[in-house]
């Protein structure tokens, strides 16, 4: 058993060897940066001042040598192998948050596109829902098997007892293949949530940007939903970019279009990278990162929001803070991960 020490609150906890620093730290109370769990979104990624870790299966995409010879780990993926002490910042607003599980019953199942589907689920009377705009859940699925997806609808001082899902149909996915073929109205779930640390920053008034790939929409659509209940717009501008290939993922476009209009100090920029004759695309066309690029030529007094494809996170989070000035503890990921049937990880993120 090891001691970690987070600084600067001075709060401890004990870990088993072994046992991730993330989620030792999560199971013993403390609101530790996190998102996908995964080694992908850098969410977690913190300074270790002292000790000696294993750093796991972390990727040098995602933490790089240099990285690692300043001290850097992602704690989502790294095990102590001494005690350790953690320069990290943690999460704060969420004491009123907890994780968990709870039956359910399928409401309803749209389909705004032939690979998109809208699930609403109901929760039991009484067992409302605390969850801040931007959280996910995990369906607990058979043979310990997780799925997890991030709430669409907006929260609610009291708590919701319908929660709104998207979902891409995946080839041999384990959960979107029932959706999209044997799931029915009353069918009954179990889910374990929320769950993750990725949403709006309150205490901050800097101009905000959105930047969402294909369902990663979801999260920012509670994101914005939220901000607009609360007038969160009218204090901070902000600005969001929704990526997909073609014109059918942007599957609810014309929302969002009605929000910009709506809405003072929002703005929308609807971008295809693969257009076809069939979408009669005029709008802007590329990568969202680069459209950024395009757009903003000092990020220095900015905050990032970025959901969706890994690739689409990682080229944003390197091409903003190198190119742009935007501080690195100023962009926050919510990375959308693949996942297949054999898996037996019960801790991946917003998955098929």
């Amino acid at each position: 058993m090891f001691k970690v020490t987070l600084e600067p609150s001075g709060h401890v906890y004990e870990v088993e060897e072994g046992v991730k620093l993330l989620g030792a730290g999560l199971k013993a109370g403390y609101y530790l940066p996190h998102s996908c769990r995964q080694g992908v979104c850098n969410s977690c990624k913190c300074k270790v001042i002292e000790g000696k870790i294993d750093y796991g299966e972390a990727s040098s995409t995602y933490l790089t040598h240099d990285e690692r010879k300043l001290g850097y780990a992602l704690i989502c993926q790294a095990k102590a192998l001494s005690d350790v002490v953690l320069e990290v910042k943690e999460v704060s607003g969420m004491e009123d948050i907890h994780a968990r599980i709870v039956p359910c019953r399928v409401l309803k199942i749209d389909r705004p596109s032939q690979d998109i589907a809208v699930l609403s689920i109901r929760l039991p009377m009484n067992e409302n829902l605390l969850f801040v705009a931007g959280q996910y859940i995990e369906f607990m699925l058979e043979d310990g098997q997780r799925r997890s997806y991030s709430i669409a609808n907006a929260p609610s001082t009291e708590g919701v007892n319908q929660i709104e899902l998207h979902l891409r149909r995946m080839p041999d996915g384990l959960f979107t293949t029932q959706v999209f073929t044997s799931l029915k109205p009353r069918a009954l779930l179990t889910f374990e949530g929320p769950l993750g640390t990725f949403f709006i920053r309150g205490e901050s008034d800097k101009p905000i940007i959105l930047a969402a790939t294909g369902t990663g929409f979801a999260p920012v659509k509670s994101m914005l939903q939220h901000a607009f209940n609360t007038r969160l717009n009218e204090k901070r501008a902000i600005h969001f970019y929704w990526g997909a290939r073609n014109r059918k993922d942007l599957y609810m476009l014309d929302l969002v279009r009605e929000w910009e209009n709506e809405f003072a100090n929002f703005r929308f920029d609807p971008i295809l990278s693969r257009p076809t004759p069939e979408c009669q695309w005029n709008g802007r066309t590329g990568h969202i990162s680069d459209i950024v690029l395009d757009d903003y030529t000092d990020l220095s007094n900015h905050q990032v929001y970025a959901c969706g494809s890994p690739n689409m996170i990682e080229a944003a989070r390197l091409a903003f803070i190198s190119s742009r000035s935007l501080p690195a503890d100023e962009f926050f990921a919510d990375a959308f991960l693949p996942a297949s049937n054999d898996s037996t990880e019960t801790d991946l993120t917003n998955m098929p």
